[in-house]
């Protein structure tokens, strides 16, 4: 059973290069219906037992794109990485036919650039945005972290030893650090929404969420 978009209907995705296709593949696995769309015949070969609907085009030109209904889908990935041409043609077309939600993968800061002049909605840095997250996670202690674009986080992380053994309400997170302690995880156990009486201990993973500057210094207490 095919999931729909939170726009509704299928999404479409161009280009099946690594970023393209392991978005194409992970939309599947997830129930949506998709339909891909590569210029290169073996990698539509490659890929056509693997996806529903994966068509060999050319996404440069806008009159092959009406041909193939891409002009109804409210939702588009454009993962082409071999040609910042083309990647940008794309994805003006894509704007063009008033495709809602425009999704593309950025090569560089001036490629992104251009890409959120022409319309794009959302650009994508796959490489940046993973070295970000790595380079947060190597201290140990966060588990996860997700930042949005106004410096807003979440992460999931070991408690500090000061909250050890306490309530929330004893350790008065939020007065001394800032954050808010969302959620606890303990061991063998449901997730829990924290309340001022919820019992933190060494095994347990926290939610955490507040300003990513705050969020990094209450993840760095020992």
């Amino acid at each position: 059973m095919s999931v729909k978009s939170p726009y509704g209907g299928p999404v479409l995705v161009c280009g099946l290069g690594r970023f393209g296709a392991a978005t194409a593949a992970a939309l599947a696995r997830l129930g949506y219906e998709v339909l891909a769309i590569d210029r290169d015949s073996k990698i539509v070969q490659d890929w056509s037992d693997r996806l529903a609907h994966v068509v060999e085009a050319d996404t440069t030109d806008i009159d092959v794109l009406r041909e193939l209904g891409c002009a109804d889908f409210r939702v588009a990935v454009v993962g082409i990485a071999t040609s910042i041409e083309s990647s940008v043609l794309t994805c003006a077309n894509l704007v063009d036919l008033r495709v809602d939600q425009v999704w593309s993968k950025a090569m560089s800061p001036a490629h992104g650039k251009i890409l959120s002049r022409i319309g794009v909605h959302h650009v994508i840095y796959p490489e940046a945005s993973t070295a970000e997250r790595v380079a947060r996670l190597v201290n140990g202690r966060m588990l996860d972290y997700m930042e949005f674009d106004d410096g807003f986080a979440i992460v999931k992380m070991r408690p500090p030893k000061e909250t050890q053994g306490f309530t929330l309400a004893q350790s008065q997170i939020r007065k001394k650090y800032g954050v808010t302690v969302v959620g606890v995880k303990s061991a063998g156990e449901e997730f829990t929404y924290a309340s001022p009486e919820t019992l933190v201990s060494s095994h347990d993973v926290l939610i955490v969420s507040g300003h990513s500057e705050l969020v990094e210094r209450f993840a760095s207490r020992p």
